[in-house]
């Protein structure tokens, strides 16, 4: 995607060589790095030099190529898979990565080992970027219908932009390219289609504030940052007309794991009839499980509470604490959202209903036997009407 006057993804190989931009500095340096082994590379994922779900599979994938190189054996493909799992434990896409690099891995001559492992990081990279566009794609009807809209309830053509509002980030930077929930919002600005996006900045880590805000400004999306606490306020006012957000894991009956906050911004949704969509690649859904309560919910350290980071007038980067002395203090990353209150899954195979019916339809491949107990009644129209 756009970066100032070139393009990029968030991680490729060059030349063998593993590059990933730097988020941890973004949006006040664009920085690029190269990730030289699978340690740097644990590194990166664990304190997110490289995060979202789609992402961290990939990066992931590449992790298992670097230690292929060192060493192509069975013992250090297993350990090398182990390290990687426990560095981020709720989004399905690294366990799906790693499983996949086992499975093309596991039985190759040793000697292939190293050449393999890095065309199946790339190709899962490739695969990533092109979910990711047809997501846009089956996406940018639901967004030209919602425009539409608009207009005919103002009786006549529509004198504003259709205003979104999307939680975390779940654009491009939380993926190898284009992003899941922006990916539609990028297809709409593409086509013309009048767009603003409100982004809730997303405490404590700041992905809307920091990451959102800086790549919708880089593709000249027209955006506004507002506090996690204003989505309500903004609803009640009849200033968003959709949400869409990404996913870290959805579960096979529709349940949405995203990060902490999504609950709240899809309770208010349901309660003032905005619908709201959960971008959701196919690596991102987790079909042994049902309900999302049986995810594991990653907390992280406390002092990304108790403390803010940011640039100075004089141009400096700072941290400072903002929680007193003695105060305790929880991190929980991640929240659930569960299926009633989502409007539809966009995914790169279609859009579907937030149950299990719906996502077996979309990838019956993957699902279990139908009449499963999770199986619900359909929504007569998707697209939120």
């Amino acid at each position: 995607m756009r970066v100032g006057e070139g393009s990029y993804r968030t991680i490729w190989s060059d030349q063998g060589r593993i590059r990933i931009i730097d988020q941890t500095v973004l949006p006040h340096e664009f920085r690029v790095i190269e990730v030289p082994d699978l340690v740097a590379m644990a590194h990166a994922i664990r304190s997110m030099q490289v995060r979202g779900a789609p992402l961290i599979g990939a990066a992931a994938a590449y992790g298992v190529a670097l230690a292929m190189r060192r060493n192509p054996s069975d013992a250090k493909l297993d350990a090398a898979a182990d390290l990687l799992i426990e560095t981020r434990p709720t989004a399905v896409n690294l366990r799906w990565a790693l499983e996949r690099m086992r499975a093309r891995l596991r039985g190759t001559p040793t000697t292939e080992r190293a050449t393999l492992a890095l065309a199946e990081a790339e190709r899962i990279a490739d695969e990533d970027v092109a979910a990711n566009r047809r997501i846009g794609e089956h996406a940018l009807p639901i967004l030209q219908e919602l425009h539409e809209r608009l207009g005919r309830r103002a009786g006549g053509r529509v004198n504003r932009p259709l205003n979104l509002l999307t939680h975390c980030n779940a654009g491009w930077l939380a993926t190898v390219d284009h992003g899941t929930a922006t990916a539609g919002m990028y297809a709409a600005h593409d086509v013309g289609l009048p767009l603003h996006v409100w982004v809730d900045e997303t405490r404590p880590r700041g992905q809307g504030a920091r990451l959102t805000a800086w790549e919708l400004g880089q593709h000249g999306v027209p955006h506004t940052v507002v506090p996690d606490t204003a989505a309500a306020h903004l609803m009640a006012r009849g200033d968003v007309d959709a949400v869409i957000v990404g996913t870290d894991r959805t579960t096979a009956g529709g349940d949405v794991v995203n990060k902490i906050g999504t609950l709240s911004v899809a309770l208010a949704a349901q309660a003032h009839e905005v619908p709201f969509y959960v971008a959701a690649p196919g690596s991102s859904l987790d079909f042994d499980l049902d309900s999302g309560t049986e995810v594991p919910i990653e907390e992280r350290a406390g002092r990304e509470v108790s403390e803010v980071s940011g640039r100075t007038s004089e141009g400096r980067l700072e941290t400072v604490r903002v929680v007193p002395d003695g105060s305790a203090v929880r991190n929980w990353a991640f929240d659930v959202t569960p299926a009633g209150l989502v409007t539809a899954i966009i995914t790169e195979r279609g859009v579907a209903p937030a149950t299990r019916r719906g996502l077996a339809s979309l990838y019956p491949e993957r699902a279990t036997p139908a009449g499963d107990r999770s199986v619900g009644p359909e929504p007569a129209d998707p697209s939120g009407s």
